[in-house]
């Protein structure tokens, strides 16, 4: 992305990937009247688009040789190699300057080959990990973190503004997604411990109501899993970070602290719970808290009602 060149609601914009942050950020987008066409694989979530006004293409080919700005929100690495390298052929499609700023969580060095790849083919390449749950993306609350280059992450502020209370520059290629892996350990380790800190005072005899409304006014609970201890009051388990995304971060977490050699034991055991968890069905990643309940009840350790 060039220094000089201003992204405006005039600029064609391309978003790809419709899921559970993905539709929500091409909303706020196209509700701050940015001049918006969509893809998805599942047409039927791109189709929901048309009545905003917004463009549906049918296939990615058409979106990336029609637009200046191009954003993804995928759900995996293989997904961003999929669209980008083999079967969506992105990079083979867009014009040259095309801006990319790619939005997934996936591993750093993901990041830093679609990168190269963008240098290679004059196509400046942003990785703007995205931080926050549905509600944080429907409200414009979520926090970003890019990586890249610094003049095309400048370039890129007004889309930033549209979706975002807060965003970081971190550094070159890869600094983004490297910072939402360190978020969400801190993310996965607080919802787990919350989880056993909840199980134990259970054991204890303190009464459940009460024990879930006393924590969540003290100071060592992080403001993003406040209303995580809301829900599971009420046995909310609705996905709002679904679980399997945040195994999957976890997949990634350790991943890199082995490529690096570095021993992490407390998120290994958090990502094994984790692991226990799974249901069958999509729940938010809050349902460890479910999980330490109903071993509980399992393992009739709960003291008898008063």
């Amino acid at each position: 992305m060039s220094a000089n060149i201003e992204i405006t609601s005039r600029t064609p914009i391309g978003f790809i990937g419709l899921g559970y942050l993905g539709s929500r950020i091409a909303r706020r987008l196209a509700d701050a009247g940015f001049r918006m066409t969509v893809y998805d694989r599942d047409s039927g979530k791109a189709n929901g688009f048309s009545n905003l006004g917004v463009g549906v293409a049918p296939n990615l080919g058409m979106l990336a040789r029609n637009v200046e700005v191009l954003m993804s929100c995928l759900p995996d690495g293989g997904a961003v190699e999929d669209v980008y390298f083999r079967t969506g052929k992105v990079l083979e499609s867009v014009g040259t300057f095309t801006k990319i700023i790619e939005l997934s969580t996936v591993a750093p060095e993901t990041s830093q080959r679609l990168h190269q790849a963008g240098q290679e083919l004059s196509i400046p390449v942003l990785d703007v990990a995205v931080s926050g749950s549905t509600r944080a993306a429907e409200s414009g609350a979520l926090t970003l973190f890019a990586g890249g280059e610094r003049a095309d992450y400048e370039v890129a502020q007004s889309l930033f503004a549209a979706i975002a209370s807060q965003w970081f520059y971190m550094g070159p290629s890869g600094s983004g997604t490297a910072m939402k892996l360190v978020v969400n350990t801190l993310l996965g380790l607080g919802m787990q411990a919350i989880a056993e800190s909840l199980a134990l005072g259970r054991a204890l005899g303190l009464p459940r109501e009460l024990l879930f409304d006393t924590l969540s006014k003290t100071a060592v609970v992080a403001p993003a899993h406040v209303g995580k201890l809301a829900t599971a009051k009420m046995g909310d388990y609705a996905p709002q970070f679904p679980l399997r995304l945040m195994r999957k971060d976890f997949g990634l977490i350790l991943n890199e602290a082995a490529r690096t050699g570095l021993s992490m034991p407390a998120t290994e055991s958090a990502a094994i719970s984790f692991d226990e968890t799974a249901s069958g069905h999509e729940e938010d990643f809050s349902a460890v808290v479910r999980q330490m309940e109903e071993q509980l009840e399992t393992r009739s350790i709960l003291p008898p009602a008063a």
